[in-house]
C-alpha cells in the first residue's frame, strides 16, 4: 500500500514499518512451570463469575496503582470483579472496547456497554448485569481468561527505560517496552495491576511459566467504510458499507485544535517515527524553536499506528498510557489504546470519511445513571 506522505513542516513523520502483530506466540511446548492451584481457581471462578446486579458504586473507580514491577502479593492484590472482567473481555472481543481490561466499573466500560446495547436492541442503561453478560455469552463462548506460556520473547525483550520527557526519548533507538509485564499486558489488553493480581509471585523474566491471561483481541470481519467520532464523549464509531457499527472504541481528543465536520483518511503507518518541531505546534505553548525525532515503538508519543488525516498534522494515533484514554485531556490528535489503533488501522484505508461532531448525547445517559 501506497502511503500519503505529509508535509515536511507538518506535526508527524511517517515511517510505513511492518504491522505488529496482534495474535499471541504460539507457547513453546508445555510449561515449566504450571500456575498454582490457586491461580487455576482463580481463572475458573473468573470464567463462571455472573453479574446478578448492576455494579456497585464502590466499584466505579480503580484504586491507586500497586507496587511497580515484578510480582503482586496477593495479600495486597488491589479487589476487582470477577464478573466485570468476563463481560470486558467479551466487549473487547465484540470490537466495542472498554479500553484495558481491569475488573473495575468506569466511564470507559459504560461507555462500550451502552453502544453495545444500542447496536443489539437492549435497554441503554449503560450499566453490566447478568442479562448483558447473557447476551454477550450467546455471540462468544469463549472464557475471559485463559492460560498462556511465557516464551523467550516474551522475556527477552530488548527493554528499556523510557524518560518522561519527549527530548529525553529522541535519544533511544528504539522507544519500546520497559518490562515484559507491560509487554504483556498490552497484548492481551489488561491493565497491568489485573494481569499482576492474577499471576501473584510470578517470575516473569523467565521463559516457560504458565500465567493467566485475558482472552481478548480479534480482527475486525469488514473494511470500515465510514467513521464517527462524537468529541463530547470521547468515543469512536467504526461502521461498514452497509451501516453497520463494526467497532466502537474510547479516545483521548485533544484540546484547542480539533476539527469539525468531515474529514478523510489520507494513509495508514504502522510503527510510526514522531517528529517535534515546536513551531508547527502552537497549542503546545512551547516557543523554543526545538526539533526533535523519536523514533519508533509502543511507548512512542504516537504508539503503534498514525491514521493520518487530510487536515495539516492531524489523525488517529494510539498511545503509551493506554490507561488514561478518555480520562486526561490531551494536546494532540485522537489517541485510543494502542490495541484498538492497530485493530481499527488494519481494517481503514484511504478516502474513508472522519466525521467530528459535538454529539455527548449517549456519554451522558450512560454515565449518569446509578
Amino acid at each position: 500500500m501506497r502511503f500519503t506522505m505529509l508535509a515536511a513542516a507538518s506535526f508527524f513523520a511517517l515511517a510505513a514499518c511492518g504491522q505488529p502483530s496482534r495474535s499471541a506466540p504460539a507457547p513453546e511446548g508445555p510449561p515449566q512451570i504450571s500456575m498454582t492451584e490457586q491461580v487455576r481457581s482463580e481463572m475458573q471462578r473468573v470464567n463462571t463469575a455472573r453479574l446478578t446486579v448492576a455494579m456497585p458504586e464502590t466499584m466505579t473507580e480503580r484504586p491507586a496503582p500497586a507496587a511497580a514491577e515484578g510480582s503482586t502479593p496477593a495479600a495486597t492484590a488491589p479487589r476487582y470483579d470477577a464478573g466485570l472482567v468476563r463481560v470486558q473481555t467479551l466487549l473487547d472481543r465484540a470490537h466495542f472496547s472498554p479500553g484495558v481490561i481491569d475488573g473495575f466499573d468506569g466511564e470507559n466500560v459504560r461507555k462500550a456497554i451502552a453502544a453495545y446495547q444500542r447496536a443489539n436492541d437492549l435497554p441503554e442503561t449503560g450499566r453490566a448485569d447478568d442479562a448483558l453478560l447473557a447476551r454477550l455469552e450467546q455471540a462468544d463462548a469463549s472464557p475471559a481468561l485463559v492460560p498462556y506460556v511465557l516464551t523467550e520473547a516474551d522475556v527477552s525483550g530488548p527493554f528499556v527505560d523510557v524518560p518522561t520527557e519527549m527530548e529525553a526519548q529522541a535519544s533511544l533507538a528504539r522507544v519500546g517496552y520497559e518490562s515484559a509485564p507491560e509487554a504483556l499486558a498490552e497484548q492481551f489488553h489488561m491493565d497491568a495491576d489485573l494481569l499482576q493480581t492474577l499471576n501473584p509471585g510470578v517470575d516473569f523474566s523467565r521463559a516457560g511459566v504458565e500465567i493467566v491471561v485475558a482472552n481478548a483481541g480479534g480482527e475486525l470481519s469488514a473494511q470500515v467504510a465510514r467513521i464517527e467520532i462524537d468529541k463530547a464523549a470521547l468515543t469512536l464509531r467504526a461502521y461498514d458499507a452497509a451501516d453497520r457499527m463494526l467497532a466502537f472504541y474510547p479516545v483521548t481528543i485533544g484540546a484547542g485544535n480539533t476539527p469539525s465536520g468531515e474529514l478523510e483518511v489520507t494513509g495508514i503507518a504502522f510503527d510510526p517515527t514522531y517528529n517535534y518541531d515546536a513551531d508547527e505546534l502552537p497549542a503546545f505553548n512551547d516557543n523554543s524553536g526545538r526539533r526533535f525525532t523519536i523514533q519508533p515503538g509502543p511507548n512512542n508519543p504516537v504508539g503503534l499506528v498514525w491514521i493520518a488525516l487530510n487536515s495539516d498534522g492531524y489523525g488517529l494515533h494510539g498511545t503509551p498510557n493506554p490507561s488514561l484514554i478518555s480520562k486526561s485531556s490531551s494536546r494532540g490528535c485522537v489517541r485510543l489504546t494502542n490495541w484498538d489503533a492497530v485493530e481499527l488501522g488494519r481494517a481503514v484505508q484511504a478516502g474513508v470519511p472522519v466525521n467530528f461532531n459535538a454529539g455527548g448525547d449517549q456519554a451522558r445517559r450512560a454515565t449518569s445513571r446509578g
